[in-house]
């Protein structure tokens, strides 16, 4: 029997990764930083052809920053849409990465992929309605219904909710399309601007963590009361760096909502509202989650 060799590629906004996996098991990793489509799509590509030609490539799986142009029926499929992002808009990512790979492929966001992975084997295992929240230099959402990526009109931009603010907190917002959306107040970026300072220095006990606190919890009461989700699971630099944000997200989402929702209570919200398990794995393991699913379908 042939063996599988999966490829995947998480373009990331700052660095992207390809990694071939046997499977599950990532075997190789290379890692690029994201500077011009043509550069990094080049050097990516170069990657999965080495690795192609050594020995076939069973499938290829694509986890990218968005946002996407993901309906195979329209024009531009595969490729990203308007981003702030210089030079990025408009980058045909899915044709420059598998153009003459002879093997099945699939795109999609990476936290759509993120999602999939975690669905597959980390915190998400056997939930049937899953989100994804990944915070850093923006915040995604990847949505699963019935172990599906949610697809549309478009796809899921939970980032760009805009949501009851905390009562007190004036900080403009950052977000260079809506200013005061939620990755415009609590994204890396934001988080710098609202701080001006690296948040990484800033001690666990400044005010303006409350406030973040309470708009992590509006996200969360919005996914919730939206799509009824199972799990909801947090990643990123953000999300994972302070151990008393999830906590206390827990606790504002129970009392602003438990009184409504009788599956949220305080127990429940222990094991409905998670960090994420795969941490740092989460994006490239959701390109060869990707690259499974294309497999399966072929």
């Amino acid at each position: 029997m042939t063996a599988t060799r999966l490829a995947g590629v998480e373009l990331g906004g700052t660095k992207s990764i390809a990694v071939l996996t046997d499977g599950t098991t990532i075997g190789e990793r290379f890692v690029v930083p994201t500077t011009t489509p043509q550069e990094t799509l080049a050097r990516l590509k170069a990657q999965l052809l080495a690795w192609h030609s050594h020995a076939p490539l069973s499938a290829i799986g694509i986890a990218s920053f968005g946002p996407l142009q993901l309906a195979p029926e329209r024009p531009g499929f595969g490729s990203i849409l308007a981003t702030p992002k210089p030079h990025w808009s408009g980058a045909a990512v899915a044709r420059a990465l598998t153009d003459s790979v002879d093997c099945p492929w699939r795109i999609d966001t990476d936290v759509n992929g993120a999602a999939l992975a975690e669905y597959r084997w980390g915190a998400g295992r056997d939930c049937d309605t899953l989100c994804y929240v990944t915070i850093g230099t923006g915040l995604g959402g990847g949505l699963l219904i019935g172990g599906r990526a949610v697809h549309g009109a478009m796809h899921p931009e939970i980032g760009h909710l805009r949501l009851r603010r905390a009562p007190g907190d004036d900080f403009a917002g950052a977000c260079p399309f809506h200013g005061d959306c939620i990755e415009g107040l609590i994204a890396g970026p934001a988080l710098a601007a609202r701080f001006g300072a690296d948040p990484a220095t800033v001690p666990d006990d400044h005010p303006a963590w409350r406030h973040i606190a309470f708009d992590l919890a509006e996200l969360t009461g919005a996914i919730l009361l939206a799509v009824s989700a199972e799990r909801i699971l947090f990643g990123g630099s953000v999300a994972l760096s302070r151990s008393f944000l999830l906590p206390e997200v827990r606790r504002l989402t129970v009392a602003r909502l438990g009184a409504y929702l009788p599956f949220l209570t305080a127990e429940t919200a222990a094991e409905i509202i998670l960090s994420a398990a795969l941490g740092p794995d989460a994006g490239p393991m959701g390109a060869v989650a990707l690259a499974l699913a294309a497999l399966e379908s072929a």
